[in-house]
């Protein structure tokens, strides 16, 4: 059906992309992500989470670290599904990395973002 559609455009890619996510179906989540003409912060944030709720969170991790090379700036879900990561793979190292692109960012006065980076360390 995809295939078929007269116009792919960066909504149907990420709804496609999410559908087979949310079924559990990574690998092919990841086939429709890296075939991605174009890629926002959205989707990124989306491959991401994905990896999170599944259980793979060092591939979250490394996803993260490509976006981040790929100069995509990470939005406030994105910082909190990489903190969640880090506190759940005890990665301290990486998770002060975040913390310090959290300020960057302008995130360190978020509570939410901030109450995420107490339960990272807590659990680091």
């Amino acid at each position: 059906v995809f295939e078929k559609m007269p116009q792919q455009d960066l909504v149907s890619w990420t709804s496609m992309m999410t559908m087979y996510a949310h079924n559990g179906y990574l690998e092919e989540a990841r086939s429709v992500f890296d075939k991605m003409p174009q890629r926002d912060v959205v989707l990124w944030t989306a491959m991401i989470a994905a990896y999170t709720h599944n259980g793979l969170g060092r591939d979250a991790l490394d996803l993260f670290q490509q976006m981040c090379l790929e100069k995509v700036e990470p939005n406030k879900i994105t910082i909190l599904s990489i903190l969640e990561v880090c506190a759940s793979l005890a990665v301290i190292t990486e998770g002060k990395e975040i913390h310090c692109s959290m300020i960057d960012g302008g995130f360190e006065s978020d509570m939410v973002v901030g109450n995420a980076l107490v339960n990272m360390y807590g659990k680091c």
